[in-house]
């Protein structure tokens, strides 16, 4: 990567609190629910609150997010559940690691009066 390369990283966010019953992120995501409920027993993604009822359910965007990361990443990559789990925490990790080298160069700047 040369010192012009950029990277470049979007996050979802959501200041309205909306959030998606099971159909919804399901008709979202274009994915069956017996989908969804697997990543949510794998951790995966989460409901906004525990339900002992599926169709109870409410995601918020962040677990939609969440989703169709790991549709991609099984149909692309042809992962397994918990080769999906792994996959999207070091996906996270990688992000919050880019946010914090972003910060730190941001505050290096300021302090070098660029």
């Amino acid at each position: 990567m040369t010192s012009k390369d950029q990277i470049l990283t979007v996050e979802l966010t959501d200041t309205n609190g909306n959030t998606f019953t099971l159909r919804e992120i399901c008709e979202r995501g274009e994915c069956h629910a017996e989908f969804v409920i697997k990543l949510v027993d794998y951790g995966i993604i989460t409901p906004v609150e525990e339900w002992r009822e599926a169709h109870q359910w409410q995601f918020d965007v962040n677990a939609l997010s969440r989703l169709q990361k790991a549709l991609r990443l099984q149909r692309d990559l042809k992962l397994n559940l918990p080769g999906l789990a792994v996959s999207l925490d070091l996906l996270d990790e990688v992000q919050d690691m880019r946010r914090e080298v972003a910060r730190l160069n941001q505050r290096v700047r300021q302090l070098m009066g660029d």
